[in-house]
């Protein structure tokens, strides 16, 4: 919840007492004492005489709260009479709890110059302003305990027809596409349910690939032998025909030339 508007607004801290505290004396039983301080206001409680590790005090101080600050400083010291007085611990406390719910009753860890526990301080903080914050940044929702108005909804969740209506309860429309998906006619119809177009070979395209290649053009039956010609065939042997290869000789005709 945001804490704005808390500038000069009072916090009611009191400060009950501290608990487990460091030892400071040697012989005697230590005398300890708290401060607090909030931006430049300081307040100090009384000496508790031989209080020693666990002190009661039971004091009240009202601060005067400013923007944007959220935390106290505390310190606990021991109150000597003859020499100056030792420092026992000091800490933070942390405003957040007590400006956004009204009430803080928590124990806060003091600490060393060293770093090193030594005890713990016990607070009550008290802001009541917050109930007016809160009312004041309240939601809009109902308070608890009170059940909600039942509302009707804008769109009818079930179907406005009852299960044995004559009327459809599915949607008028079909969903995708403006003619209906099912067959309009029995599945024992006389109209045959194969394409009327039975001369034409099937779609390939909606079938898989087949596994095995068309076989190449088929060579059976053989060509005739001998090849087919222009009739009458030509005479066995062949006419010699003139060589490149040899000089013409003075006889034409066939070569060697016959003997007489």
């Amino acid at each position: 919840m945001s804490n704005f508007g808390i500038q000069g607004q009072l916090l009611e801290v009191t400060v009950v007492g501290c608990n487990k505290l460091k030892d400071t004396e040697w012989i005697s039983r230590q005398d300890p004492y708290v401060c607090l301080e909030y931006g430049s206001t300081k307040f100090r409680t009384r000496t508790c005489t031989d209080g020693h590790k666990t002190p009661v005090f039971q004091e009240k101080f009202v601060f005067s709260l400013i923007e944007g600050l959220r935390e106290i400083n505390v310190a606990v010291w021991n109150s000597n009479t003859l020499t100056v007085d030792d420092f026992i611990g000091s800490g933070k406390v942390q405003l957040v709890k007590v400006l956004s719910q009204g009430f803080d009753d928590s124990t806060w860890p003091l600490q060393t110059k060293t770093g090193r526990y030594a005890g713990e301080v016990r607070l009550i903080m008290h802001y009541s302003n917050a109930a007016k914050l809160a009312s004041s940044c309240a939601p809009s929702a109902p308070p608890y305990g009170i059940p909600p108005v039942p509302q009707a909804p804008v769109y009818p969740t079930s179907s406005p027809y009852p299960n044995n209506s004559a009327f459809p309860t599915s949607s008028p429309y079909p969903t995708n596409s403006a003619y209906p998906t099912s067959s309009p006619y029995p599945s024992n119809s006389a109209y045959p349910t194969s394409s009327p177009y039975s001369s034409y070979p099937p779609n390939s395209a909606g079938y898989p690939p087949s596994l095995y290649s068309a076989p190449p053009p088929s060579t059976y039956p053989p060509p005739p032998y001998p090849p087919t010609s222009a009739y009458p065939p030509p005479p066995y042997p062949p006419p010699p025909q003139a060589s490149s290869y040899y000089p013409p000789g003075p006889y034409s005709g066939a070569y060697p030339p016959p003997r007489y």
